[in-house]
């Protein structure tokens, strides 16, 4: 039994991924972005060692033996953060056996977690790493119930070590799609949240089954998986547009005061923005939402995300999920930028925009001064840009995560490898130009 054992642990170590090791790394000379939300400084450079930030700034002292990276010309940043994202529940969106977002059939709703799904693999993973995305945090979406399940924070490094935080936050989902989920109604929906939430402290209280049995309409495992939300320890991330909405979650915390909300949407967020402000409660939102397309987002406008910030609301870019993908944060913050330069319309100068993708989003999933910044203990996830990251001319040349550069492999890379100098010699007639 001991050589069966023994062999089978080895076999084990074969098959096992081998995690590329962390470099220690210097960019130098380069325009530097923390992601903090200071403004770029130039002629700058970023220390990374034992796969942590040392040290960023001007002036900063290249050990000797650090492999040395000329930033001239170029940016360097940390990585993006995407929130609230898709990436590693899908291939195709319409072909049901690739497609993990929502569990339609389950019994089980706040207690899916999205982990077992997740695939390390996915070319969305890949894709959104060439575009500089180093972080996400990563959602199941609704089925059949108005709470979609427990989200997990991830990296992006190509190996399979994909998870960094595991049940980080759960979703529940109101306004117009809770209303339908929950029976037809807002009111519905608000009763089965506030429901799923008592018996979820009845259950931490000691309630006796026998009394959950016969009453109870969570399954236990939902119970269950509802306690840290009621305790704080787990956040509750409550997609909501509708002013009204907003006003109807943070009332919540009037009965469970140790919720710890995040707003997910909000697309009328800036009529209601100084009430989100005194709650201290964070936005994740899509920041150039701006059609009235359902009844809950009649009052959308691209100036949301600018007036929100304008009022003291904390907010990051998020729902990166469907045809929303990662890569285009970096579009969606430049495109706030350049709304401060028309006339009437609130936008964020570059600092605020560039940080409501990095070190914003990190600081609403719980990863503040760890994630999405260039400072001294952060992950050293490191972007080298071939110019502005928020113009669309700009690419990343190079992709740190945690010290390991990243490679760009991903199925469209090689595509476009493969196709972009093609022997027209032998193409039949039809394709002549």
């Amino acid at each position: 039994m001991s050589r069966i054992l023994a062999f089978a642990a080895s076999l084990a170590a074969i098959a096992a991924p081998l995690a590329a090791s962390a470099q220690d790394l210097a960019v130098t000379n380069a325009t530097l972005a923390t992601g903090d939300g200071s403004e770029p400084v130039e002629g700058a450079t970023v220390l990374v060692q034992g796969g942590k930030v040392v040290a960023a700034g001007v002036g900063v002292a290249v050990p000797a033996g650090v492999e040395t990276v000329d930033g001239t010309g170029k940016w360097v940043t940390p990585g993006i953060f995407a929130a609230v994202s898709d990436m590693g529940l899908w291939d195709v969106q319409a072909v049901g056996d690739s497609n993990d977002l929502s569990a339609d059939k389950s019994p089980f709703n706040a207690s899916l977690d999205v982990v077992p799904a997740l695939n390390p693999a996915n070319e969305h993973i890949a894709v959104s790493r060439e575009g500089g995305v180093t972080r996400a945090s990563v959602t199941p979406f609704p089925g059949n119930a108005i709470f979609a399940g427990q989200g997990a924070l991830i990296d992006l490094g190509a190996d399979a070590a994909l998870v960094d935080t595991p049940r980080a936050f759960q979703l529940v989902v109101l306004g117009e799609g809770g209303a339908r989920e929950a029976g037809g109604s807002r009111m519905a929906a608000h009763v089965t949240l506030r429901n799923a939430l008592r018996e979820a402290k009845a259950l931490a209280g000691g309630a006796a089954s026998v009394e959950r049995a016969s009453d109870a309409l969570l399954t236990h495992a939902d119970a269950v998986a509802l306690a840290p939300v009621l305790s704080g320890e787990q956040a509750l991330y409550v997609h909501v547009e509708r002013a009204s909405d907003i006003r109807a979650v943070l009332a919540l915390k009037s009965e469970f005061p140790a919720l710890k909300l995040v707003l997910i949407g909000a697309s009328e967020g800036w009529m209601v923005a100084s009430e989100i402000a005194a709650s201290g409660v964070p936005v994740l939102t899509m920041p150039l939402r701006d059609l009235p397309e359902q009844f809950e987002v009649l009052g959308a406008t691209q100036s949301n995300v600018g007036r929100m910030v304008q009022a003291g609301v904390k907010v990051g870019i998020g729902l990166f999920a469907g045809d929303n993908q990662p890569r285009r944060a970096t579009e969606q913050a430049g495109n706030l930028v350049a709304l401060t330069k028309l006339p009437g319309a609130s936008g964020l100068t570059w600092a605020q925009a560039f940080a409501a993708i990095t070190s914003i989003p990190a600081e609403i999933s719980g990863m503040g001064g760890k994630e999405g910044v260039l400072a001294p203990g952060a992950v050293g996830d490191v972007v080298i840009w071939d110019g502005d990251p928020l113009e669309l001319s700009s690419a990343p040349e190079a992709v740190y995560i945690d010290g390991v550069k990243q490679p760009f492999d991903s199925h469209q890379a090689r595509l476009r490898e493969r196709y972009k100098d093609l022997d027209r010699t032998y193409l039949p007639k039809a394709y002549d130009w």
